[in-house]
C-alpha cells in the first residue's frame, strides 16, 4: 500500500514551502493519503488502497483537491471560511469528513450543510451530541431553520419520524444494536464533540457506534483541535473502506492575549501576545512581585498552588472583585470567570454585591424573561430560594452557571448571556463545552484543579477549550485571557499550558457486559465482540505504533551486543543478592504498610524510598500525608527528584530517575502508600537536592523490629533473612573491590535486556490478545451468573441485561431474578434503583430508615457476590472498590420521599447535594426505570413491569420534570 503526501499551506496569506515527501512502509492496515490545503486550513484525505474515485472532476475536483461547482444546498449570510468551503466540497462528494477547529470557529455551519443536503436529497440525517443539555440546545437551534426536526434523549422523545433527528450517542448505539429500521433511510450521521471519545466512562459508546454504522452511511465529525486528526481519519478509512477527509485549522479569526494576575498584587502582566509570542521579560517581572510579597509580609509561599482552594478563596475574593470591576471600566465585558469548584462559582458571584452592570431597561427585560421562564414551574417551586435569590443577581448582569444549578436557571442564564443581558458569568469548565457562547474576556481563578487524584495544572487541551471562549468573531479585535495565580509558577508550566499543542485523541475502549450480551444476541454473525475489538480505534492505534517499537528493539539489541560481558558471572551473582534483599524488603514493607503502623513514622522530613513496578525513583522527603475521601486510602506528598517536565501534554510532574548529565528538578509528587519501598532513619529539613549517589545510597533504614517495635513473627523472620543476606553481600568479593564501570555495564545490560523483553512481549501479545483474554473471562462470568449457556447462547437473564445501559446491568438483573424487587413497594423500588445512578456524592453520614436499610444491605451483598465471581474469573477487580463505586445510596432518602409525594423544598433539605444534581439524577433514574420496565417485559415478568412503571410514574412531576426552556 502506498502513501502520497503533498502539502501546500497558505496560512494568513503567506505561502509556506511544501514539506518533503514522506515515505511509509507498505502495511495492510495503512490507508493511502493525499494532502493539499487552503488558506488558513490544512486538508488531508485518507483513501483505501486501490480506491478509484468516479466523481466528475469539473464539478467536484479531486480527492486531494475537493471543489464544489454546483448549486449550494444551503446559502449563508456570511462569506464562508476556507475550512468551511473545503468541508462542504467534501460533503458534496458524498465522502466522510472530520472538521477539527477551535471552539467558536464555525464548525456548526458544516453540520448544517450536511443536514440541508439530506433535506434536498430526501434522505434522513442524525445529529448526535454527548450531553442531553446540548441535544436540547441543538434541537432548538436546528428547529428554527429546518422545522422537520426530532429529538431523542432517553427522557424526552419529540417527532421520532422527523427527517433530522437530534439524539445522544447512547440512543444511536442502542438503535444500532437493535437494528432499527430508521437507519435504512439515514444518509449522514453527524458526531458533534467527537473528542469526547477519550472520556474514560463513555468514550466507548462513540467507538462502538462508529464501528456498527452501515458502510452506506457517511459521517461528519466535529471536534476541537486535536493533534492526531489524521490518525483518526485513517481509522475511519480502515474500518469502513471509504475515503475520510480531514479539514484542520488552528487559525483563530480573533487572536488572543494572555495575561497573568498575581493574587494579592496589582496589575496584569502580558505573558503571551496576539502573535503567540511568549513575553519572557514580563514573566520575570511577574515572578519579582512574588519575591517582593514574600519579603514584605513573610506569608507568601507554596501552599496555595493556584488550587482555588480555601486559601485562594480567602485572598482571591477581593482580587476577583478588583479584576471584574476593572474589566467593566475598560469595557472588556462580557466576561466568563472560570472556577473549578461549583461552590466557589457561587461565592465569587455573591461577592459582587456592590457591582451593577445593567441599565434600568435591561433590568426590566431580565425580570420579564425570568418571570416567563419560571411559569413552567408549579407555584410552590417558584418560591424556592435557589430561584428567588437569582433574580437580583441576574438583574445586575451577574450570573452563575454549573451542573448543580436547577435546569431552568441554567438554561435561563444561557439565554440571557446570549442576549447580552449577563455581563459577568461565573462558570465551571462545563460551560466551555458545546454551544457557541463566546465572551470578550475569560478569567481563570486558578491554574490547578483537583482531578480525583491530585491537584494538577490544567492541561493545554483544557486551556485551549476554555480560553477559546474569549474573543467574539466579528465583534472583538482580540480576546483577552486573564490567569490568576497565587504562587510562583515555573515558566515551562505556564508555556506548556498556554502554548501547548492540543491533546491527541486516545482510545479508551473497553468491553462491557452490555456490549458482549448485545453482540451475542445478534444473529448476523459479522458483529461479534471479536469484530468490535479488531476494529476498535484502540487496536488501530496499537498496530500503528508497532513499526516504531520494532525500530526501538533493533536499536537496543545493537546496544547489548556492544556491552562488555567479561566477569559477568561474578557481577550477576552479586546483583542477584541485591535483588533478593530488595524482594524481601518489599515483603516487609507490604506487612508494615498498615496505616496504624506506618502513619506514626510518615512525618514531614522523613526520608522514604519510592519504587513503582520496575522503576526506582530513589529517596524523597515526606512533605505531608493526605487521607483520600471516602475510604480511598492515604497519599503521601513527597519531594522527589524528577527529570524536567517538557512534554506539552503532561498533566502533572512525573517522578523519573534523572538521566546521566541531565539537570533534574525537585517536585512534590503524590505517592500512594504501596509505592514506599523503604523508610529512612533520618528526618531532615528539606534539602535543595537529593541527587548525590552517596547521599542516597548510604542512608540507614528504619529497622521494623528494633526501631519501629513491630513484633509480628513473620516480619521478625523476614528481617532476620535480610540481615543474613546483607552479611553475604558484604562478604562478597565484588563488595569491597567493586569495579563500578563493570557493574554499571552489567546493570545497563540487564536494564536493556529487560526493556527488549517488555517490547517484544508488547509486540507479541497484541492488544487483540489481551482483549480476547478479557472477553473469555467476562464470558465465564456471564455463564456463572446464568446470562448465557455453555454454548454462548443468551438466556432469559441475558436478554434482560441487553436492555440496560444506564446502571450496572449484571447487578440489577441479579436483583430482578433473586426476588429483591418482589418484596418492595414501588417507592422502595425507586429509592433502591437510585443507587445505580452515577452522580454527586454526599459528604454527610447516611442514616436510612428501616424500609430502605434492608434493601440496601441486600443490594450490597449482591454487589459483593458479583464482584467476587468476577475476581474468581480472573478479572482485575477490587471487591470493596466495586461495591463502593457501584452502590451509591446518597439519594435514597430523597427519592423515597419525593416518590411518596413530598415537595421539592423539603427534599432538598435532606441532603447537601446540589439541587440541579438531584434533578439530573432523578431524570436518569426515570430513564433507568424505563429500561428495567422493558427488561421485565422482555422476560415476561408482568408484576415487575408494573412496579417499575409505577416507580417511574411516581417521580414524574413538578420541578423534577419541568420542560426544558429549549423545547
Amino acid at each position: 500500500m502506498e502513501m502520497e503526501k503533498e502539502k501546500e499551506s497558505l496560512t494568513l496569506g503567506k505561502r509556506r514551502e511544501p514539506d518533503l515527501p514522506v515515505t511509509v512502509t507498505e502495511t495492510t492496515s495503512m490507508p493511502k493519503k493525499a494532502r493539499s490545503s487552503e488558506r488558513t486550513c490544512v486538508h488531508e484525505v485518507a483513501v483505501p488502497s486501490g480506491y478509484v474515485s468516479s466523481k466528475d472532476e469539473d464539478l467536484h475536483g479531486t480527492l486531494s483537491n475537493p471543489l464544489h461547482n454546483g448549486p449550494m444546498a444551503k446559502s449563508y449570510p456570511f462569506t464562508l471560511d476556507p475550512f468551511q468551503q473545503v468541508s462542504i466540497a467534501c460533503l458534496e462528494r458524498n465522502e466522510s469528513v472530520l472538521v477539527s477547529a477551535h471552539t467558536s470557529d464555525g464548525k456548526t455551519a458544516v453540520a448544517e450543510y450536511a443536514i440541508a443536503m439530506s433535506f434536498r436529497d430526501k434522505q434522513r440525517v442524525i445529529y448526535t451530541s454527548p450531553l442531553k443539555a446540548l441535544s436540547n440546545q441543538k434541537y432548538r437551534e436546528l428547529s428554527q431553520e429546518f422545522t422537520d426536526v426530532g429529538l431523542m434523549t432517553g427522557d424526552v422523545t419529540l417527532s421520532p419520524n422527523a427527517t433530522c433527528l437530534v439524539m445522544t450517542t447512547e440512543i444511536l448505539r442502542g438503535m444500532l444494536y437493535r437494528g432499527s429500521e430508521v437507519l435504512k433511510e439515514v444518509a449522514w450521521v453527524i458526531f458533534d464533540e467527537i473528542h469526547y471519545m477519550k472520556d474514560r466512562e463513555r468514550g466507548v459508546v462513540w467507538e462502538e457506534s462508529i464501528i456498527f454504522l452501515p458502510p452506506a452511511i457517511k459521517m461528519v465529525f466535529l471536534s476541537a483541535t486535536m493533534s492526531n486528526a489524521t490518525e483518526f481519519a485513517e481509522w475511519i478509512c480502515n474500518i469502513h473502506k471509504q475515503p475520510c477527509h480531514v479539514v484542520y485549522t488552528d487559525f483563530r479569526p480573533t487572536p488572543l492575549q494572555h495575561y497573568v494576575f498575581p493574587m494579592g498584587g496589582s496589575g496584569l502582566y502580558l505573558v503571551v501576545d496576539e502573535n503567540e509570542q511568549f513575553r519572557e521579560d514580563n514573566f520575570l517581572k511577574l515572578q519579582d512581585t512574588f519575591t517582593k510579597q514574600t519579603l514584605g509580609d513573610g506569608k507568601r509561599g507554596g501552599k496555595g498552588g493556584g488550587r482555588g482552594g480555601k486559601g485562594a478563596n480567602a485572598s482571591g475574593g477581593s482580587d476577583i472583585y478588583k479584576i471584574v470591576k476593572m474589566i467593566m471600566e475598560q469595557k472588556f465585558q462580557p466576561v466568563i470567570i472560570f472556577s473549578f469548584s461549583r461552590r466557589e462559582c457561587e461565592q465569587h458571584a455573591m461577592s459582587m454585591s456592590k457591582l451593577d452592570f445593567n441599565t434600568q431597561e435591561e433590568k426590566d427585560t431580565v425580570e420579564h424573561v425570568f418571570r416567563n421562564a419560571v411559569l413552567c414551574l408549579n407555584e410552590e417551586d417558584r418560591c424556592l430560594p435557589a430561584i428567588e435569590l437569582m433574580l437580583p443577581l441576574l438583574q445586575r448582569g451577574i450570573a452563575v452557571h454549573h451542573s448543580g444549578l436547577l435546569p431552568v436557571i441554567k438554561e435561563l442564564v444561557e439565554l440571557l448571556f446570549q442576549e447580552g443581558l449577563v455581563k459577568a458569568l461565573f462558570a465551571t469548565e462545563t460551560f466551555a463545552m458545546g454551544l457557541n457562547m463566546p465572551a470578550k474576556t475569560v478569567i481563570f481563578t486558578a491554574v490547578k484543579k483537583w482531578d480525583g487524584d491530585s491537584h494538577r495544572y490544567i492541561g493545554s487541551g483544557e486551556y485551549i477549550q476554555m480560553s477559546g471562549r474569549a474573543g467574539r468573531c466579528g465583534k472583538d479585535e482580540r480576546g483577552i485571557c486573564i490567569i490568576m495565580i497565587d504562587e510562583q509558577m515555573e515558566m515551562n508550566n505556564l508555556k506548556d499550558m498556554v502554548l501547548g499543542k492540543p491533546a491527541p485523541l486516545v482510545s479508551t475502549f473497553r468491553l462491557s457486559y452490555y456490549s458482549i450480551l448485545n453482540l451475542m444476541s445478534r444473529a448476523e454473525g459479522q458483529f461479534t465482540a471479536e469484530h468490535v475489538i479488531r476494529n476498535s480505534f484502540h487496536q488501530f492505534q496499537y498496530e500503528k505504533a508497532l513499526p516504531d517499537i520494532e525500530k526501538r528493539v533493533t536499536k537496543l539489541e545493537q546496544e547489548v551486543a556492544l556491552l562488555d560481558a567479561s566477569g559477568e558471572a561474578q557481577v550477576s551473582e552479586y546483583h542477584k543478592l541485591k535483588l533478593e534483599i530488595a524482594q524481601l524488603e518489599k515483603k516487609i514493607m507490604s506487612k508494615i504498610m498498615r496505616p496504624e503502623i506506618i502513619l506514626y513514622f510518615l512525618v514531614p522530613g522523613r526520608l522514604i524510598k519510592v519504587r513503582e513496578g520496575g522503576t526506582d525513583w530513589g529517596w524523597g522527603v515526606v512533605v505531608n500525608v493526605v487521607k483520600k475521601p471516602s475510604g480511598g486510602g492515604y497519599m503521601v506528598d513527597t519531594l522527589l527528584h524528577c527529570s524536567p517536565v517538557s512534554n506539552e501534554n503532561s498533566l502533572r510532574p512525573k517522578p523519573c530517575p534523572p538521566r546521566p548529565g541531565e539537570k533534574g528538578e525537585m517536585h512534590v509528587v503524590p505517592v500512594q502508600l504501596p509505592l514506599i519501598s523503604a523508610l529512612g532513619q533520618l528526618r531532615v529539613s528539606i534539602p535543595p537536592d537529593l541527587r548525590p549517589l552517596e547521599a542516597r545510597q548510604s542512608l540507614p533504614k528504619l529497622n521494623p523490629v528494633k526501631d519501629m517495635d513491630v513484633r509480628d513473627s513473620e516480619i521478625v523472620e523476614l528481617v532476620n533473612q535480610v540481615e543474613e543476606l546483607e552479611k553475604k553481600l558484604v562478604a562478597h568479593p565484588m563488595h569491597k573491590h567493586q569495579d563500578m564501570d563493570q557493574i554499571k555495564c552489567f546493570e545497563r545490560k540487564a536494564e536493556v535486556n529487560h526493556e527488549v523483553q517488555q517490547l517484544k512481549t508488547k509486540m507479541r501479545d497484541s492488544q487483540l490478545q489481551k482483549f480476547r483474554e478479557e472477553l473469555k473471562n467476562r464470558s465465564r462470568v456471564l455463564k456463572k451468573l446464568g446470562h448465557i449457556d455453555a454454548d454462548g447462547v443468551v438466556q432469559l437473564k441475558g436478554r434482560a441485561a441487553c436492555l440496560i445501559d444506564t446502571g450496572d446491568e449484571l447487578l440489577v438483573t441479579e436483583l430482578m431474578f433473586n426476588g429483591t424487587f418482589n418484596d418492595l413497594d414501588h417507592h422502595q423500588v425507586a429509592a433502591l434503583a437510585s443507587c445505580f445512578i452515577p452522580g454527586d456524592k454526599s459528604t454527610e453520614q447516611i442514616q436510612l430508615r428501616t424500609e430502605l436499610a434492608r434493601p440496601l444491605q441486600q443490594l450490597q451483598d449482591s454487589a459483593r457476590r458479583i464482584a467476587e465471581i468476577q475476581h474468581e474469573c480472573k478479572l482485575d477487580i477490587n471487591v470493596n472498590e466495586y461495591v463502593e463505586s457501584t452502590v451509591r445510596p446518597f439519594l435514597m432518602d430523597v427519592i423515597y420521599s419525593w416518590s411518596k409525594g413530598a415537595n421539592f423544598a423539603d427534599v432538598i433539605q435532606m441532603t447537601d447535594i446540589f439541587e440541579g444534581s438531584i434533578i439530573r439524577s432523578a431524570r436518569r433514574l426515570d430513564e433507568f426505570l424505563n429500561q428495567l420496565r422493558a427488561a421485565a417485559n422482555a422476560v415476561g415478568e408482568a408484576d415487575l413491569e408494573k412496579k417499575f412503571a409505577a416507580a417511574s410514574e411516581s417521580l414524574r412531576r413538578g420541578i423534577m420534570f419541568a420542560n426544558s426552556l429549549y423545547l
